[in-house]
């Protein structure tokens, strides 16, 4: 009896009971079925073979008595429970029929692109002749006796294996076919026999010759192939190679791959590895075929491999191609009782081989980045030892290393420690990338490629991952992506700067999406932006916002599970928490989603800031559950950043209020924990409660605290002059309590303006009052201002120097709270106030600023600063405009505001300092002069007033405190230049830097643009050209300019006495701008109270998103294109303007003024605008209304400008081929100007001169083409002098035209009479130029334009016209002096006469013909 196989049986075993079995004749278990076809008729009642065969089976029918018409009602079935529904994440609110939609495929998405197969290259063969009408019909009995199935066919039809009988018995060779190479081979005679020598003749190893349709094919192939051994054997090795690239640099590369396709086919790898002799190579016997193998081999790798997305250059080696594996290699011999291991397939047996040695040169073909685990890119030519576990991938086998392909798959591998290793391994290459540490050594960008290949899905998915080491990587790797240390760590530093604890969201530049859906419907049918962003998927999304990506994909909801309910290690907590404090960066939104995730801020204040805990057992737990963490008090700090109401939330709901007390009643040696830790802990917490003083929070703490508070303060000097590793703590925590002081300060004085406006309001919505009044805070002052004198004392001690450096910045900014406070309470004492601020300045302020150590920093601060060094030849970390950063990797070793050699904090309090106290004290401004007049202040304002910064967020944030320093030193110069005549000499330089640094501002300094245009932008003492005899100049200017060309029209009033009325009209200008940046009001009083301490009303300390400056660079415009804006239409074209608003008339006069003024005097400060942003701006002056321009004072204004812009070097740089900004092309706003001009510019000069100024010749033709064809009858008005023009001639005439449409409208305006001398001068002999010229042009050209030519000319000479006539054919040069503007030949020149008589001899022999 015959056994079922057991789980243990061997692999003889089974064969052994086959063998029983098909001894034994039993029936099988199972039968094969054959099923009938109903496509080949086998179904139903249709006749045939099958059916014949199937006669006697009958079908089994079940039939049931008694069945009844309605089915009974059934007890449902419990429901089959799937094993994959548990694998796969599904959340609770997520609508089941968006899952649905979402994983349909439908049929378009398989059948997208159906695309025919080309078959121009296939070749085509016909069938052997035979003698008879049809082939015989060969049947199954026949087949099997004729025709044996031999291993020689290997497995074919039955029909193919009796053709290739039939030839092998009339004696040509088979069809060629893969499997027949060895066969063809044994038939064939001896002397073609793959073992001779070379000079022995083979068979063709390419061509059959199939298609030759004689009926000796194969001898024909024979004779060729003979040939062409023959030749081969005549060429030298150099010959042949010459040869061979000729031939692969002219065939097709699909054609050169098919037929290495073939010659690997006939040749199979193992035959010719058994057939070579020993120490012979293939390329002895095969002297052509295998070197072009080899060579089309190669060059294909170089020439069409794809390049990768990570690539690297070196030079080019050839490596040998490694022989196959043999039977005879082999450790483990086949055996014939193997099931299908009869055959031995050499490609699947490469794997088994050692591998070959790394390349020792370089290559110049692409090749993929391989890292090591640790994320170090491997070199290509580094030879590692294969223990390592760098080799296990199988492209490049060789090389050590993985790929980021390879990454990617092992990170879905089944195994838990090949996801967990390469999760890992992507860690640290994305720590690495955003470091920049491929950035010299790659090409591209790595975070983009992984986040383009998929990156974020691929960790997301990961994160719900049942095994902790998978989530743990991934994690660990998702920090890498979000969290850059070195940016944290900057932002740690600066916070105790002015301002230094607010900061910009983290948000990508918004794209703007142009959403063809919404196109025409109206606003109340649009859809919402929360409303699109909702219906976008988390691709979309993602791809734009990784952040938004990831809260769209749910991560907080699976971060919260991991903390609660994994529970896992101290590392992976603290990678949480940095991740949440990253999002909480990103936005005010986000951060209220962190604060809304379910039970996601209970379980970090419950298990990372407890009220209580007992002390870890070592100094490195293994679990940070139930123990306070310093990460997560930085993430509450940064919530509480987001807003006043997140603030609010958690003090009071969550319960932060009570725990504060915990943690900073106490010393943080007494906390029970790790002492770093515990220093960094109480950092945090001062950090978070300086947050919360700025809003006016939290302040009853500092009643309640205030005698620790006083304690700390006492033991500053103690814990500072110790040295040791945790001095760098102790110094952020001395910072952090400072900040916090300074905010409470703030916070009090309020008080008694809050006080009094709450009893004014009368029921209105007014703050309330902060528990804590000036009266709590007063007391401090005294004791840090005596600490101030010992730091600026400490100075002189090497090894204080430093310490003291990094603390005074921090006791100036409070000392500016105090007294900037001070001023505005009642119980205010000017006479002991001035008493103190007079020692303040002679004991601590004077001896500050003229230290050595202090002047020492001051030489650096061009160096340090981030707007004179755009162009730093520093390589960044690797930028994502999906994932914006601050770029501060490796900040400590680089110049830069946070590095420690820099000054700017240490002058921006001193300058914060100043304009408080010199507000209080006008008379302590002189003492200061000598920073606003030493030389590194000067040659950095110099710097700065010729800087083009650029906006990102990696400066932006660092920008803003040195857009703080600058508006310091501008203040300060108000205040001296009036009274101290060394600083109103540098009046005008101090006065190009606030021009300069007014469209720099960014949101959220607003409030400092107010100031700079009310103070000193408008201010006539920093313009002193304008008193002292700069007009004048200007005049004498105009003189010589008049005597080197008399012609000028003295209808022109000269730009001086315009600049003089502008001068004396300033406060008007000013008032005209403040007016039209009336709309910044909101955002200039809100950045006000942030920049001048008023707590209370402050709503999040996270400035406004990121969007641009302030200001726009042509605000000086403003007035000008918001008129525009109001009155005209935006497509241009008969605008009609019935009245103009009021007061327009003066504000286009006012900013007309302004415009003048900065373009002679300050120059430098338009730079910014491109020359043809300038000229569409003015273009507006003629589009806002139908007479506006023709207004006296607009008219004298625009001339004046007309003549700066035209002027010869501003002319040149005037490229109107360049779209100005905000409009799609400068020909757009011409074709509205010259609408504008036919309508109502009554022939008006200055109009005409703007119209002519695009027409130069190097300019587009398009322009031109549209005066002489859709406005061709303005010819009549523009009666534009020569000389009104001031812009030489020849930038019309030269070079010449060679449109040939433009020319013929040219010629045709010419001829019709539509373009006369009378009515426009200027184009007339324009025209007659570029006529003339190409005429008698002597240059080769198309046929077609030669014909023109001659024609042109033969219309000319018969012309009726005279005067036309001679003007076109006596044509000299353009003389403005003359009569018509230009000089005319006394009779035609001999060469123009020649050409002339040459045409029209050539025309009258043509009329000859025609008769």
């Amino acid at each position: 009896m015959l056994r079922r196989p057991k789980p243990s049986d061997s692999e003889a075993d089974l064969l052994r009971e086959q063998e029983k079995f098909l001894t034994s004749g039993a029936p099988p278990a199972a039968n094969v079925v054959r099923r009938p076809d109903k496509r080949r008729g086998e179904a139903g009642g249709g006749g045939g073979d099958c059916n014949r065969e199937d006669e006697g089976r009958q079908r089994d029918v079940v039939t049931i008595e008694d069945l009844p018409d309605q089915l009974p009602s059934l007890t449902p079935a419990p429901p089959k429970k799937s094993r994959f529904k548990a694998s796969r994440v599904t959340f609770e609110d997520e609508d089941a029929e968006e899952r649905l939609d979402r994983h349909d495929i439908h049929v378009t998405a398989v059948l997208s692109r159906i695309v025919e197969r080309d078959t121009s290259s296939t070749p085509i063969s016909l069938p052997a002749f035979t003698g008879v009408a049809f082939p015989k019909v060969s049947h199954r009995s026949e087949t099997s006796s004729q025709v044996p199935l031999s291993s020689a066919f290997g497995k074919k039809s039955i029909f193919a294996r009796q053709i290739a009988a039939q030839r092998l018995k009339e004696g040509q060779t088979p069809f060629h076919c893969a499997p027949e190479a060895e066969h063809r081979e044994q038939m064939l005679p001896p002397e073609t026999s793959m073992d001779t020598e070379p000079t022995a003749v083979s068979g063709p190893g390419l061509l059959s010759g199939r298609g030759l349709g004689g009926p000796d094919s194969s001898g024909e192939t024979t004779r060729i192939h003979r040939e062409n051994q023959a030749k081969l054997q005549a060429m030298s090795q150099s010959e042949i190679l010459q040869e061979q690239k000729k031939l692969l640099s002219q065939l097709d590369p699909r054609l050169v791959d098919f037929v290495k396709a073939r010659k690997a086919q006939s040749v199979p790898s193992s035959a010719s590895a058994s057939k070579q002799p020993r120490g012979k190579s293939s390329k002895g016997n095969f002297p052509l075929e295998d070197v072009s193998r080899q060579s089309a081999s190669s060059g294909a790798a170089v020439l069409f491999q794809k390049p990768r997305e990570v690539e690297m250059e070196r030079e080019e080696e050839d490596l040998p191609t490694p022989p196959a594996v043999t039977e005879k290699e082999l450790l483990l011999k086949p055996q014939k009782e193997w099931v299908h291991m009869d055959k031995l397939e050499p490609e699947k047996l490469e794997w088994m081989r050692d591998l070959p040695a790394p390349r020792r040169k370089g290559t110049k073909k692409a090749m993929q980045a391989r890292f090591d685990f640790a994320g170090t890119l491997v070199p290509p030519t580094e030879d590692l030892p294969t223990h390592l576990g760098l080799h296990h991938h199988g492209e490049e086998p060789e090389r050590a290393g993985y790929s980021l392909q390879e990454l990617f798959l092992l990170s879905r591998s089944q195994l838990i420690q090949q996801r967990s290793l390469a999760l890992g391994t992507l860690a640290n290459i994305l720590s690495k990338a955003r470091a920049g540490e491929y950035l010299s050594v790659l090409k591209g960008s790595v975070v983009s490629t992984l986040l383009d290949a998929g990156l974020l899905f691929l960790l997301r998915f990961a994160l719900d991952d049942g095994v902790e080491g998978v989530m743990s990587a991934a994690v660990h790797a998702l920090k890498a992506l979000l969290v850059c240390d070195d940016d944290e760590e900057c932002l740690d530093c600066t916070f105790s700067w002015f301002r230094g604890l607010a900061s910009f969201p983290l948000l990508p530049s918004a794209q703007e999406e142009e959403d063809e859906e919404d196109e025409g419907l109206p606003e109340c049918m649009k859809e919402t932006a929360k409303e699109k962003e909702e219906r976008k998927s988390d691709h979309d999304v993602a791809r734009q916002d990784v952040v938004k990506g990831l809260l769209k994909m749910k991560l907080l909801p699976r971060l919260r599970y991991i903390l609660e309910v994994f529970r896992p290690s101290p590392r992976v907590v603290q990678d949480v928490l940095q991740i949440l404090t990253r999002i909480a960066r990103h936005s005010s939104s986000s951060a209220t989603q962190v604060l809304d995730c379910p039970r996601l801020m209970e379980t970090v204040l419950s298990e990372f800031l407890p009220a209580s805990w007992t002390a870890p057992s070592s100094s490195i737990p293994q679990s940070v559950y139930g123990l306070p963490l310093a990460s997560a008090m930085k993430l509450l700090r940064v919530l509480a950043t987001s807003g006043r109401h997140a603030c609010a939330r958690l003090l009071n709901s969550l319960g932060v209020k009570e725990r504060l007390p915990c943690l900073l009643s106490a010393e943080p040696g007494e906390l029970l924990l790790e002492p770093a830790e515990a220093l960094r802990l109480s950092t945090e917490a001062y950090r978070l409660w300086a947050v919360a003083a700025g809003y006016g929070q939290a302040c009853k703490l500092y009643i309640d605290l205030y005698p620790g508070l006083a304690k700390t303060l006492q033991s500053v000097h103690t814990v500072l002059a110790l040295s040791g590793p945790l001095l760098p703590l102790q110094l952020q925590r001395v910072l952090a309590l400072l900040s916090l002081l300074t905010q409470v300060t703030h916070t009090a004085g309020c008080h008694q303006e809050l006080q009094a406006g709450m009893v004014s309001s009368q029921g209105e919505e007014c703050p309330p009052p902060p528990p804590v009044s000036w009266g709590h805070v007063t007391g401090l002052q005294a004791s840090l201002l005596g600490h101030l004198r010992g730091f600026v004392k400490n100075l002189d001690d090497p090894v204080q120097k430093d310490i003291s450096l990094v603390v005074i910045p921090a006791y100036l900014v409070y000392l500016e709270a105090y007294y900037h406070q001070l001023s505005r309470q009642s119980g205010f004492k000017p006479v002991e106030t001035l008493q103190e601020l007079e020692r303040l300045t002679s004991e601590v302020l004077l001896p500050l600023l003229s230290h050595h150590v202090v002047q020492g920093l001051i030489k650096n601060l061009k160096s340090s600063s981030v707007v004179c060094n755009v162009r730093s030849s520093h390589l960044g970390p690797e930028t994502t405009p999906s994932l914006p950063g601050l770029a501060c990797s490796g900040w400590r070793d680089r110049p830069g505001p946070v590095a420690p050699s820099s000054p700017f904090p240490l002058l921006t309090a001193l300058g914060l300092l100043l304009q408080t106290i010199t507000g209080i004290h006008k008379g302590l401004s002189l003492k200061f002069n000598a920073l606003l007049l030493s030389e590194p202040v000067i040659g950095y304002l110099r710097s700065c007033s010729q800087a083009m910064p650029t906006l990102s967020h990696s400066r932006a944030w660092l920008v803003r405190h040195e857009h703080h320093l600058l508006y310091l030193l501008l203040r300060l110069a108000h205040r001296l230049v009036s009274i101290e005549p060394e600083v109103a000499k540098h009046a005008s330089l101090y006065h190009q830097v606030a021009l300069v640094l007014l469209p720099w501002l960014l949101p959220g300094s607003e409030y400092l643009g107010h100031e700079l245009l009310s103070t000193i932008i408008f201010n006539k003492d920093f313009i002193s050209e304008g008193h002292s005899g700069g007009p004048e100049a200007v005049e004498l200017g105009e003189l010589r300019l008049q005597e080197e060309t008399p012609h000028t029209s003295p209808s022109l009033q000269t730009v001086g006495a315009l600049l003089r009325e502008a001068c004396i009209q300033l406060p008007s200008i000013r008032g005209c701008f403040l007016t039209h940046l009336a709309h910044l009001e909101p955002s200039v009083l809100t950045s006000r109270d942030a920049l001048l301490g008023h707590n209370p009303w402050i709503s999040s300390q996270l400035l406004p998103e990121l969007t641009g400056p302030t200001v726009p660079s042509d605000w000086p415009f403003l007035p000008l294109v918001s008129l525009y804006e109001r009155t005209g239409q935006a497509d241009g074209g008969g605008l009609e303007v019935e009245d103009l608003p009021q007061g327009a008339l003066q504000a286009v006069t006012h900013c007309l003024q302004w415009l003048l003024l900065l373009e002679v005097w300050r120059e430098e400060a338009l730079k910014v605008i491109l020359p043809v942003a300038k000229l569409a701006r003015l273009s507006c002056v003629f589009l806002c209304s139908s007479d506006l321009f023709l207004e006296r004072p607009v008219q004298k204004l625009t001339w004046g400008l007309f003549r700066l812009l035209t002027r010869r070097s501003r002319l040149d740089s005037l490229d109107l081929n360049v779209p100005p900004p905000g409009l799609a092309s400068f020909q757009d706003l011409y074709s509205a100007l010259l609408t504008q001009y036919e309508a109502v510019s009554f022939g008006d000069r200055l109009f005409g001169c703007w119209v002519l100024l695009p027409l130069q010749r190097r300019y587009s033709a398009a322009m031109k083409l549209a005066v002489f064809g859709e406005h061709v009858g303005m010819l009549r008005s523009l009666g534009v002098t020569v000389e009104q023009l001031s812009i030489p001639i020849e930038r019309f005439t030269s070079p010449p035209e060679d449109s040939l449409p433009l020319l013929h409208l040219y010629f045709r305006s010419l001829v019709t009479g539509t373009l006369k001398p009378r009515w426009c001068p200027v184009l007339y002999m324009v025209t007659l130029s570029h006529v003339n010229a190409f005429i008698f042009s002597q240059d080769a050209a198309a046929q077609e334009v030669e014909a023109a030519r001659h024609s042109m000319l033969r219309k000319i000479y018969y012309l009726t016209d005279e005067v036309l006539r001679n003007h076109l054919l006596l044509f000299r040069l353009p003389q403005p002096r003359s009569e018509f503007g230009f000089d005319l030949y006394e009779k035609l020149p001999p060469i123009r006469a020649k050409r002339l008589e040459r045409v029209l001899r050539r025309q009258d022999s043509s009329d000859d013909k025609g008769d």
